[in-house]
């Protein structure tokens, strides 16, 4: 199943990095920036992250909360989040139902794995209408961050 600009975003629930669950329809009221990654500690996820990480004041300027999910496990992203100095949650989809939801899953990664996320952003905005979508095949590619600014400016 893919996700579309226009639909409602499949809530979910996932635990963070400090082992608290982060539910999507809480955040109502405020447009989210779901960045789905496929693991912590690879050269072109911590590059994509980083990057939000030094323009984290843009997201807060545009009222849009952050949210990195991967299917690495909690406490694999506290590790993560603490080495590369992260501001935003990272949530676990360790057992991948939001990654399938939001059709960003792949069936078999590099090496064999099998159900890891792909590489994908999604915007949200205030009354949980998808309103960015964004699935990369390719995992070494990075999402239109200038599109997706672009969205969450007009969504301001």
């Amino acid at each position: 199943m893919s996700i579309t600009k226009g639909q409602t975003a499949p809530n979910f629930k996932l635990f963070n990095h400090d082992k608290k669950e982060i539910e999507l329809a809480q955040l109502k009221g405020k447009n989210v920036l779901l960045l789905f990654f496929p693991f912590a500690f690879t050269s072109t996820c911590t590059k994509e992250l980083c990057s939000v990480r030094d323009n984290i004041a843009t997201y807060n300027g545009l009222d849009a909360v952050v949210l990195g999910i991967s299917v690495d496990s909690p406490y694999t992203l506290v590790k993560y989040r603490e080495d590369q100095k992260l501001n935003f949650d990272l949530l676990s989809d360790f057992n991948k139902t939001t990654s399938e939801a939001y059709g960003s899953i792949y069936e078999t990664f590099g090496m064999g794995l099998k159900g890891v996320s792909k590489r994908s952003a999604f915007v949200v905005d205030k009354n949980g209408i998808v309103r960015y979508a964004e699935v990369l095949e390719n995992a070494s590619d990075i999402p239109n961050f200038d599109n997706i600014n672009t969205t969450l400016q007009a969504l301001k």
